[in-house]
């Protein structure tokens, strides 16, 4: 095992000062045990911790590295902004040429708005799908996650029509109740919270390749064109939440790869090249109703800063180059492939989802994994936390909790997915 000696102290101080002594949950190994690490530098596909243990990372930021950290265009970009100046809170011309790559890329986006992360993006599509439908409810999936904003904060009830209940301590239980709630891929849920609650219902969210349950079954039962259809029927909004799989499974998004088009799509990640930014766009005539345009009131100091935009101009841009996406797959394919054959050589139930370059390894018995009960119940929870330990002693990073996806980069090579492949059975062996 190597020496972690350097995050241990670091962890130690962190906890006085910082709850959990991480600045997000995730960050502090609760589901898996152990110390987190603490990192001192990244590039391409790999990082750096600060007892100088170098890892394959599969995190990538939690999604927005796709061309791999540090890339040099992206890093000069910014470096030449900054000595401009890195704040002006007025408007600046890389907003327009930023937006312009959005509104080229992005199938549903026509006129675009940015925030500062995906949870402001959230956020403000869920205001502006009430503003412009006049409705108060919404409907979320079980374990989506779409920010932590009050209303998203919410599990399912006994059952699919069961007004939601605050998942975190100071959410108001009055108004949690305004956000239903139904098991992922299951359409005869969504239909039942229409037909009970009609006229009432503003907007359906949803990931269109889940990321924060891990990555679900996606094509089964044409699950995200039903949803389309039901919200052009009963007069609510499709909101894609496309925060995680944005730019990363094609140049438009999920929905250019399901060929579904959205009212509304929430960006985040990606779209500011590992810098902190969010937008949200769709049809004109609904975004013309956020302010100074209409009513939706929503505003943001550091909404479309310099130093963002240009992060996010120097990314898109290259994500457009021919074969881009073609690599990406290929990659995540073989990757995929190579984790499951050293379960199945190691003896150890599991399935994948792969969407991309989105996967999850699923450590289950299972035949597919389909909605977030399947993660929380039928899969070894434990062995999950041990594979992961394991994985850090081998030197690849994973994201720190089975209900997350990992994510591979243009930066990660040939070697690095061999090595990947190898690792992952050598800890598998130790965990048989």
């Amino acid at each position: 095992m190597p020496s972690i000696k350097q995050s241990e102290t670091d962890f130690n101080k962190a906890r006085k000062l910082l709850p959990g002594g991480v600045n997000s949950p995730v960050r502090a190994f609760k589901s898996v045990g152990g110390t987190p690490r603490f990192f001192a530098r990244a590039a391409g596909s790999h990082v750096w911790d600060v007892d100088g243990n170098d890892y394959i990372d599969y995190v990538g930021s939690w999604g927005p590295m796709i061309l791999g950290h540090a890339h040099p265009d992206v890093v000069k970009g910014v470096q030449e902004t900054a000595e401009h100046g890195m704040s002006f809170g007025a408007p600046c011309e890389l907003e327009i040429d930023l937006a312009q790559l959005v509104v080229d890329m992005v199938p549903s986006i026509e006129v675009v708005r940015f925030v500062n992360s995906g949870t402001e993006a959230t956020m403000s599509a869920l205001r502006l799908a009430r503003g412009f439908t006049g409705r108060d409810k919404i409907i979320k999936f079980d374990g989506g996650y779409h920010g932590h904003a009050d209303g998203l904060l919410v599990k399912a009830g006994s059952g699919a029509a069961t007004f939601g209940v605050p998942d975190s301590s100071g959410v108001p239980a009055d108004y949690a109740k305004l956000t239903l709630t139904a098991p992922f891929n299951d359409i005869d849920a969504v239909k039942a919270l229409f037909a009970g609650n009609r006229d009432e219902i503003a907007c359906i969210i949803v990931e269109p390749v889940p990321g924060n349950t891990g990555v679900l079954d996606l094509y089964s039962n044409g699950f995200l064109q039903n949803l389309r259809d039901i919200c052009s029927a009963e007069g609510a909004l499709l909101i894609f939440d496309e925060v995680m799989c944005g730019f990363r499974v094609a140049p438009g998004g999920a929905q250019q790869r399901f060929g579904i088009t959205p009212d509304l799509t929430c960006l985040g990640k990606i779209v500011g090249g590992g810098l902190p930014v969010g937008a949200y766009g769709g049809r004109e005539d609904i975004m013309r109703k956020i302010a100074p345009d209409g009513p939706v009131y929503q505003a943001g100091t550091l909404s479309g800063n310099p130093l963002a935009m240009r992060a996010g101009i120097e990314t898109l841009t290259r994500l457009r180059a021919p074969d881009f996406y073609e690599s990406l797959e290929k990659k995540s394919a073989r990757l995929v492939a190579g984790l499951l054959d050293g379960c199945k050589e190691a003896g150890v139930p599991a399935v994948a989802n792969r969407f991309g370059a989105m996967f999850t390894v699923f450590f289950t018995g299972k035949d597919s994994v389909m909605n977030h009960a399947d993660v929380s119940e039928g899969c070894d929870l434990a062995f999950f936390g041990r594979f992961f330990n394991a994985m850090l002693d081998e030197g690849v990073y994973l994201a720190p909790s089975q209900f997350e996806s990992a994510f591979v980069s243009a930066a990660h090579t040939d070697k690095d997915i061999d090595a990947t492949i190898a690792a992952a059975g050598r800890a598998l062996a130790k965990l048989t």
